[in-house]
Parts: C-alpha cells; structure tokens; sequence
C-alpha cells in the first residue's frame, strides 16, 4: 500500500528492469514534490532514459509502482508531459500551433486553443514569434517553444530528458538561468535527467545519484542554494562544494 504525502506528486517505488538477462534498474526510489525541481545524474547507460519511460508509462516495470498523487499510474500514459533532447517541433507547422498541439488533440480547436496559448508566449520569452515556423528560430528559442509545448501537456509533472544537451555552452547556460526564471512563474515540477554536474546543481532542489547498471540510488543531495539563482553563483565556494562532492560519487 503507498502512504500519500500531500506534498508529493509522484513517488516512484521500488522500480526493478531487466531486458532480457540484462539488468538495468534495481530498485530505484525516488519522489518529486510539488513545484519542486530534481535532477537525476548519472553515467551514460545508467538506466535513466528507461525510468523516464516507465514513470511516462511507456514501459512496464518488472517489479515497483508509480504512484501520482497517491493513485497507480504504472503503466499508463497521458499523465506527465515528456521531453526529449530534440524539440520534435513540427516544421510544417507555425510555432503557435505547436505550442498548442496538446490543447488540440484534446479535443479543442484550433482557434480556441491559439487563444488559450498566446498569454503565455511572453513568459516563455516567445513573443513576436507566435506565427514563424521552427526553422526560423535559433536552437535556444525552439527549445523554449518545446518546453511551453511540454508544460501545457501536462502542467504539473514534467519529465525533461536532457533539454539543453544540443545547444552550444553559452546558450546552455542562457537557457538554465532561463529556466529558472520561468518556473518561478509557472506552477510546475520537474524532473530532470543530466549528465553535467554543474548543471544540475544549478537547476536543483535536489539531486539523486544514480550508480552505474543495473541502476541503484547511491545518494540524495539537497542543494540549499538561494533561489533566484544566477549565473554567479557557479564560481561560489559553496557551489563548488557541491560539485566536488558529486565527481566523487560518480568517478
């Protein structure tokens, strides 16, 4: 039976994967809280990407649940937005009718559901770009036209796969510290996957360290870091602490 904590959004119990004798995750726990940022970090083929998949529901657990306010979710889809590395952007398609995709296939129209999406073009730094199509806008920009596409999906639970892993280091750390900005004025909770140490100190309430394969949570870090954060922080003591404390886990 899972004990529902207000606070909680979705708690991931005891996951267990194998794919055929390959074991890939191994009792993974992990909880996310509401309007709470979590990173998970590990090396590459750590079973990060297949967590994301079973807590989306596109996969089936061997063994474990996933719970969303206190309901069973394993297993089925539609409940948390999802995404990828690539914006997945529809190039024959304006960025307005995009963004407003899941509007539509829920059933809204067209019309109505441009409507609904175009108040929050400027919070998500998109205004003026409403009616361009995706190979007109910088990597940075499309990214941020995915990220409003993805918080409309779903706009409390969002899974975020490396977002930011395409773009050049300087607009990487423009679209952090963009990030961060926004969903201080958004309601919504992230998770995040990452393989950059800073990146995810930066964006972080908490940080979960997974080990290597067959996955396993080797340690939860707290990171009490004032917010807002910007992008001076990253040469302070205090954030640097952190990452020499994470090289440590993961080397």
């Amino acid at each position: 039976m899972n004990t529902f904590r207000s606070n909680t959004l979705l708690d991931v119990k005891n996951i267990r994967k194998s794919f055929g004798d390959i074991p890939v995750l191994d009792g993974v726990n992990i909880e996310l809280r509401r309007n709470e940022f979590v990173s998970l970090l590990g090396v590459s083929g750590s079973g990060k990407s297949t967590l994301f998949n079973i807590i989306s529901g596109l996969l089936e657990p061997d063994e474990g649940k996933i719970f969303i306010e206190g309901a069973d979710y394993t297993g089925k889809t539609g409940r948390v937005s999802y995404m990828y590395q690539k914006d997945l952007l529809l190039p024959w398609k304006k960025i307005i009718d995009n963004v407003s995709l899941p509007l539509v296939v829920r059933g809204e129209s067209k019309k109505a559901a441009r409507e609904k999406v175009a108040g929050y073009f400027k919070t998500f730094g998109l205004e003026g770009f409403e009616y361009k199509y995706p190979f007109q806008l910088s990597g940075g920009m499309r990214q941020r036209a995915a990220l409003l596409r993805t918080w409309l999906f779903s706009r409390d639970i969002m899974l975020l796969d490396e977002p930011f892993g395409s773009l050049d280091a300087i607009t990487k750390f423009k679209m952090q510290e963009w990030l961060t900005n926004v969903l201080s004025s958004i309601e919504a909770s992230v998770l995040l996957i990452t393989h950059d140490i800073e990146e995810a100190v930066f964006l972080s309430d908490r940080i979960y360290i997974m080990s290597d394969r067959p996955a396993t949570i080797k340690e939860e870090i707290k990171i009490n870091l004032a917010r807002p954060r910007s992008r001076d922080i990253v040469t302070t003591g205090e954030f640097n602490a952190y990452k020499k404390h994470i090289y440590g886990l993961l080397l």
